[in-house]
C-alpha cells in the first residue's frame, strides 16, 4: 500500500485488538481506521485482531448447543446470517459480494451430518471449532472490506496459518479443540513471511489450528489471548486492547465509586487482578506478552485519548493495597474428621 509515511523493512508491529462491542457498529469502524491511521503515522506496522459481532459467539454456541434440534439449528443459522446481511448493508456493503460465501458455509455447517455425531468425538468437536471460528472471520471479512473501501487499504490474514495450537499434557479433546494454547516459538524467517502479506492486516482473534491445519477455538476471551500470542511472536512494539472501558480499576468502579483507574501496572499485578475478578483482560493473554517482553496496553474506544492501563515490566512497586478483586458463586467446602491426619480424601 502506498503512504505519506514509507515503512522501514525492519518495522515494528504494533497490535490492535477490538472487542465485540467495538466492532458492531459503523462508528466504531471509522474510530478503528482513525487509530490505524494514527499508528501508521508512528512509522510501524500494523495488525488488527477483532472479535466477532457482540453476541454473535453466544448465538453461534446455541446453534452448537442445538445440535439433536435440526430445526432450530436452521433457524439459529437463519437469525445468525441475517443480522451479518444487515449490518454489511449498514456499512454500506453489498452482503451476497462480501460474506456471501461465509454464509453458505454457516448454512452448510448447520445441516452438517457431524451434529448428529457424540457431543465429544473428535468429529464432532472439529465441526464445533469451525462453526464458532465464522463469527470472527464474518467480522474481520467485513472489516477488511469497509475499510479498504475507505481509504485505508487492509489485507486479509488468516489466523489460522500462524496461530499454531499444541498439545498439552494429558489434555482432553474438547481442550485440545475448544480451549487451545498456541506455540510462542516464531523465528525471524516466520517474521519475514508474515510481513510479506503487507503493512496493515486485519486477522481473527479467537481461533487457530493444529499441526494438522485443522480449525481450533481458544476458548471464551480468546481474541484478547489472540492478540498477545501475535504480539508475542512478532516482537510487537506494544499490543493494544481496546474495549468499552478505560483500563484496570483499583475497584469495581460499578459498586466503588471511588475506584481509580491504575494507569501502570506488572505483569504479576495485572495477573493477579484479572485472575481473581476483574473482566476488562482476559487472564489467559498476559503471559505471552510477559514472556516476551510485550507491553500491553487497555484503551477505551469511546475514548481515544484517555491515559488508560499500561502493562509492562517497568511499573515501580507501590506500598499498600493496589486493587481490591471479588468474584461470586464460589463455594469453599472445608472437611475434617478425627484420624485424617496425612490421609488422601
Amino acid at each position: 500500500m502506498t503512504s505519506a509515511n514509507p515503512i522501514r523493512p525492519s518495522a515494528d508491529w504494533i497490535v490492535l485488538k477490538f472487542g465485540g462491542t467495538s466492532v458492531s457498529q459503523r462508528a466504531r469502524w471509522d474510530a478503528i481506521g482513525e487509530r490505524i491511521r494514527e499508528r501508521r503515522a508512528e512509522g510501524v506496522r500494523v495488525l488488527v485482531v477483532v472479535s466477532a459481532l457482540s453476541g454473535t459467539t453466544n448465538a453461534l454456541q446455541a446453534l452448537a448447543d442445538s445440535r439433536a434440534d435440526a430445526y432450530s439449528r436452521a433457524n439459529r443459522a437463519q437469525t445468525i446470517a441475517q443480522r451479518h446481511r444487515e449490518f454489511a448493508l449498514g456499512l454500506g456493503l453489498d452482503p451476497l459480494t462480501c460474506i456471501g460465501p461465509l454464509l453458505d458455509e454457516l448454512a452448510a455447517l448447520a445441516q452438517d451430518p457431524r451434529t448428529s455425531l457424540a457431543t465429544d468425538c473428535e468429529a464432532a468437536l472439529a465441526w464445533e471449532a469451525e462453526l464458532l471460528a465464522l463469527g470472527e472471520r464474518l467480522s474481520s471479512q467485513l472489516g477488511q472490506v469497509y475499510l479498504s473501501a475507505n481509504g485505508l487499504p487492509i489485507a486479509l490474514c488468516d489466523a489460522r496459518q500462524w496461530l499454531r495450537a499444541m498439545p498439552l499434557p494429558n489434555q482432553t479433546g474438547w481442550a485440545q479443540r475448544l480451549s487451545a494454547s498456541c506455540a510462542l516459538d516464531a523465528d525471524s524467517a516466520w517474521r519475514a513471511r508474515f510481513a510479506e502479506q503487507g503493512e496493515v492486516l486485519i486477522t481473527q482473534g479467537f481461533m487457530a489450528a493444529d499441526s494438522a491445519g485443522a480449525t481450533t477455538i481458544l476458548g471464551r476471551g480468546g481474541s484478547d489471548t489472540s492478540a498477545a500470542y501475535f504480539g508475542a511472536l512478532l516482537g510487537a512494539r506494544r499490543v493494544e486492547i481496546w474495549t468499552d472501558v478505560p483500563g484496570m480499576f483499583s475497584a469495581n468502579p460499578r459498586a466503588v465509586k471511588q475506584a481509580r483507574l491504575l494507569t501502570r501496572l506488572d505483569y504479576e499485578e495485572a495477573q493477579e487482578i484479572a485472575t481473581t475478578g476483574a473482566k476488562v483482560l482476559h487472564p489467559r493473554c498476559i503471559q505471552p506478552c510477559r514472556l516476551a517482553g510485550v507491553p500491553l496496553w487497555i484503551r477505551d474506544t469511546e475514548n481515544p485519548h484517555m491515559a488508560g492501563t499500561v502493562i509492562d515490566a517497568t511499573a515501580a512497586p507501590v506500598l499498600g493495597v493496589k486493587a481490591i478483586s471479588s468474584r461470586r458463586g464460589i463455594v469453599l467446602v472445608s472437611m475434617e474428621s478425627i484420624g485424617m491426619w496425612q490421609q488422601v480424601g
